[in-house]
C-alpha cells in the first residue's frame, strides 16, 4: 500500500522537482520558509498556551503535520472539519470514509487512527481496575469516547467484581446502523468465566438519539432475568447517543 495518496504525491513531486534549467539533484527541496514558519508558530502556541488556545482545525493541522511533512495542511484540516462536523467525528471517522476524501491517503488515516486509539486508552485507564459506581462520570466519558461516533451499533459489557471494580470491558458484537445481535447466554457464560458479580450493559445508537427501542427493552429484560437466576446484578444498561446518554436505571426500565 503506498504511503501517500495520489494528491499527496502530486504535491510532493512539485515541491521536490528541479527548477527549469537547473541541474538535476537527488536531494529533495526544502519546503517554503513561510510553511516551516507557520508550523513552528503553531507548535509554539500549542506548547506555550495549551490545546485550549487552538481552534479545532488547528489542532487537527498539528496532527496532519506528522503525516505529510511538506504541504500546507490548513485547507485539508478545514475541509475535514466541514465534512464531518467537528474534531471528534474526524478522528472517529472510518478509514473507508476518510479515504474517499481527496488528499487523504494511508499516512493521514494511520495518524488519525493512532490519535483515536490513544484517546480511547487514556479514557479506559481512568476506569479499568477501579470502582465504577464511585467514578460514574469517568465511566460515561469513556463510553462516549469509544462509542458515540461509531457508524454502526456496537454492544459491550462491563464486568465488575464483588467490590464493583471494573475487571473487564469487552465488545460483545457489532451490527448495522440500527441493530446489533446480542446473545444473553454468551454474556452470562462470560460473566461466569470472569467470576464477575455484576454487569453494566452499554450500546450506542448511531442516529444520535439514545431513546431505547422495544427490542432494546426486551433484550435487557431477558439478560436481567437470566442474571438474577445466576446471582448476578445488572447495575444498568446505558445507551450512548451523539451528545447524551440514557440510563435504563434512571429511566425506570431496569
Amino acid at each position: 500500500m503506498p504511503l501517500f495518496s495520489p494528491a499527496e504525491d502530486d504535491v510532493l513531486a512539485q515541491l521536490t522537482a528541479p527548477s527549469p534549467g537547473s541541474a538535476p539533484s537527488s536531494a529533495p527541496r526544502k519546503p517554503p520558509s513561510y510553511m516551516a514558519d507557520h508550523r513552528a508558530r503553531l507548535r509554539d502556541r500549542f506548547m506555550s498556551a495549551g490545546a485550549s488556545a487552538l481552534p479545532d482545525y488547528e489542532l487537527l493541522e498539528l496532527i496532519l503535520f506528522r503525516a505529510v511533512p511538506r504541504q500546507d495542511m490548513k485547507p485539508l484540516a478545514r475541509r475535514l472539519m466541514e465534512i464531518f462536523g467537528d474534531f471528534n467525528r474526524v478522528i472517529s471517522a472510518s478509514p473507508a470514509r476518510l479515504a474517499a476524501i481527496d488528499g487523504v491517503g494511508p499516512a493521514i488515516i494511520c495518524e488519525l487512527k493512532v490519535v483515536e486509539a490513544a484517546a480511547h486508552r487514556l479514557a479506559r485507564a481512568r476506569v479499568i481496575q477501579r470502582p465504577v459506581l464511585s467514578g460514574w462520570d469517568a465511566l460515561l466519558d469513556y463510553c462516549h469516547a469509544v462509542m458515540a461516533h461509531q457508524e454502526t451499533e456496537a454492544f459491550r459489557v462491563l464486568f465488575l467484581d464483588r467490590k464493583n471494580v471494573l475487571i473487564a470491558d469487552e465488545l460483545q458484537g457489532t451490527g448495522t446502523v440500527d441493530h446489533v445481535p446480542v446473545y444473553p447466554r454468551e454474556i452470562l457464560r462470560r460473566a461466569l468465566e470472569l467470576n464477575a458479580s455484576a454487569l453494566i450493559l452499554v450500546h450506542n445508537h448511531p442516529s444520535g438519539d439514545p431513546t431505547p427501542s422495544e427490542a432494546d427493552i426486551t433484550m435487557t429484560a431477558r439478560i436481567a432475568e437470566g442474571a438474577a437466576i445466576m446471582g448476578l446484578t445488572i447495575h444498568d444498561h446505558i445507551i450512548i447517543g451523539k451528545s447524551r446518554e440514557l440510563s435504563f436505571r434512571s429511566a425506570g426500565l431496569l
